[in-house]
């Protein structure tokens, strides 16, 4: 089920393809994508000829991953972000869509920073993606409400629908409203909620100062009408 939904949910994503496109042909290879999910970003480097392995901790996305890179130069690993050591180094390791702002404040970026720093090669360089501000709302009875994301699978059908930013504590909580019907008619739902934490560009590059990092600039992806607008910040050792 996580496939269907991290596919509904992020799959039809494309306005930051062509950063990652650019910075691997700048770059150059090997590429190390970290939150790499079913394949969005490693599939589409791998086809435009990069060797690319994907890392993330869902075992059921990477497999689906591999599945769909089958006969491409792609390797994938189950690892935490913040503790993997894959006994080689990188050109370039990407982070795409606020996989940053998911590793639990300063000690996660922290330690995966200093994990990634020890995977780059010489004048290897990392890029990460963060959105510093986020649109709040919240659906209410009767109100407005975002359009669901709806796909069918066999017969069954799939929506997920926004149904709230808001500010909290020290980031945001994204909130969705997941809807299964079947063939036969039978709906369930849940409330799917994640945590973002707030991070700015000064405070990433603060962060990426004491993994031995220095900044390299930043490249934006514009926002459209269903997504913000992100940075995407350099690094390098």
């Amino acid at each position: 089920m996580s496939v269907v939904w991290h596919d509904l949910e992020c799959g039809a994503y494309v306005e930051d393809l062509p950063v990652w496109r650019a910075l691997a042909a700048s770059c150059g290879d090997p590429v190390l994508e970290v939150g790499a999910g079913t394949g969005r970003v490693t599939i589409e480097l791998a086809r435009a000829g990069h060797s690319v392995t994907a890392l993330d901790s869902d075992e059921q996305l990477l497999r689906e991953l591999a599945e769909r890179a089958h006969g491409l130069d792609v390797a994938t690993v189950v690892a935490d972000a913040r503790s993997f050591a894959l006994g080689r180094r990188f050109a370039l390791c990407i982070v795409p869509m606020q996989t940053i702002q998911l590793l639990g404040g300063t000690e996660g970026r922290t330690a995966f920073l200093r994990c990634a720093r020890e995977h780059l090669l010489d004048r290897g360089a990392i890029a990460i993606a963060l959105a510093d501000q986020l649109d709040l709302f919240e659906v209410t009875p009767g109100g407005p409400s975002p359009l669901p994301d709806i796909c069918e699978i066999d017969g069954v059908v799939y929506s997920s629908r926004p149904t709230a930013v808001r500010a909290e504590g020290d980031g945001f909580e994204l909130e969705r409203e997941r809807q299964v019907v079947t063939s036969s008619g039978q709906v369930s739902a849940q409330i799917d909620r994640i945590h973002l934490d707030r991070l700015g560009v000064e405070q990433l590059e603060r962060e990426a100062a004491t993994a031995g990092l220095s900044p390299r600039g930043l490249t934006q992806i514009p926002a459209t009408e269903e997504h913000v607008g992100t940075e995407v910040v350099m690094l390098g050792a």
